[in-house]
């Protein structure tokens, strides 16, 4: 009599098929990584669209960048010879894969204003912009925690309504009329301590020359702080009247560490969203500042681009920005969903943004697991 193994009737490890195996492997994985390769390849396309978006806008420009490389005195045969030559005269949709190829190589072309390599021309200003975000960072991020808390912890108080109606006054005054005040006061008869003007050596770093950094670091932390405090104070007043920190004062947790172990961990969650935001907006060259100081970042390298028609220039720094906002999302998104638990244990979470409002609210009554925008 003959026995039959007991294992007989399940699969085998080899015939189990490509979709067990991939089962199995997805169990050992985090739940939030499918959701994060998602989100990594919809940054791939949306970077991928905007600068082909951004390709045909230049294009499109009222230029020649063959006649502005030979002069206006330039016979126009001559035009047309350097035209073909650069490919001017083919599809728009061949010159973006030439263009696309370059840029994967590492060549983002030459500045027609200047005949310096844009990849060069862009990183001396870029240096300058990212000391000037770090500096703007230091300030603001600390001053708007700081104050957000104070203010939460001591609503409707007089100091409380003190702070607010100054920080809806920064609020309502436009950010150039900040910066010209600031030159009033510091840069004039008044006081006259600061330069106007940041005329930076261009053999240091910019971090070392603090003295022109001081305008414009205080111009934009008094314009980006404001959003940060209130937004800050708002969350943290949420966390103070939640269910958790309630059964927790009924324990009789002291309020000390209520607030610093429970309410200010969970009120910084939403703030996640707000400081990306303004990276973001910070990232892409604070245009306002750099031109009211002078200052040689790239937002004001942008602007002059833009009235010389430098088309390499324009694409390789808009490029550039573009990936650059594209990372600080997915940082953002990532570091919100791995702080709240909910969201990184979650199995259906969508390959998109969760957005502040909608991990905020998943996050306070956990009555869904579906996250979208």
């Amino acid at each position: 009599m003959s026995s039959v193994p007991l294992n007989a009737g399940a699969p085998s490890p080899a015939s189990a098929g490509p979709l067990a195996t991939l089962k199995a492997l997805r169990g050992r994985l985090p739940a939030w990584l499918p959701w994060f390769v998602g989100r990594l390849l919809s940054g791939i396309g949306v970077v991928l669209v905007i600068s082909f978006i951004v390709f045909g806008a230049t294009q499109a420009l009222p230029s020649d960048p063959a006649r502005i490389i030979l002069g206006p005195e330039a016979p126009e045969h001559t035009v047309d010879t350097l035209r073909r030559q650069l490919g001017l005269d083919r599809p728009l949709v061949l010159q973006y894969a030439d263009w696309a190829q370059q840029v994967l190589s590492g060549n983002l072309g030459r500045s027609i204003d200047s005949s310096v390599p844009v990849g060069e021309l862009m990183a001396g200003r870029f240096a300058n912009s990212l000391t000037l975000t770090l500096a703007v960072a230091a300030v603001a991020f600390p001053l708007a925690l700081v104050l957000g808390i104070f203010m939460a912890l001591r609503r409707d108080s007089l100091a409380d309504r003190a702070v607010l109606s100054s920080v809806v006054l920064f609020k309502a005054v436009p950010g150039f009329v900040i910066g010209i005040c600031l030159v009033m006061i510091f840069s004039t008869s008044v006081f006259s301590i600061l330069p106007a003007a940041s005329l930076l050596d261009p053999s240091l770093p910019a971090w070392r020359q603090p003295q022109y950094l001081v305008l414009p670091t205080a111009t934009l932390a008094l314009s980006v702080a404001t959003y940060l405090l209130r937004l800050v104070r708002a969350s943290m007043i949420e966390a103070m009247d939640s269910e958790y920190v309630t059964a927790a004062r009924l324990r009789g947790v002291p309020e000390r560490r209520i607030i610093w172990r429970h309410a200010v961990p969970n009120a910084l969650i939403p703030a996640i969203q707000g400081v990306a935001m303004t990276f973001r907006v910070l990232f892409g060259g604070a245009v306002l500042a750099e031109v009211i100081f002078s200052y040689p970042g790239i937002g004001n390298t942008l602007n002059a681009a833009i009235e010389m028609r430098d088309l390499p220039l324009i694409q390789g720094i808009v490029l550039v920005i573009t990936v650059g906002v594209v990372v600080i999302n997915l940082a953002a998104d990532l570091i919100t969903v791995l702080l709240t638990p909910r969201l990184r244990t979650a199995t259906r979470i969508r390959a998109r943004s969760p957005g502040l409002r909608n991990a905020a609210s998943l996050w306070r009554t956990g009555k869904s697991w579906r996250v979208s925008v």
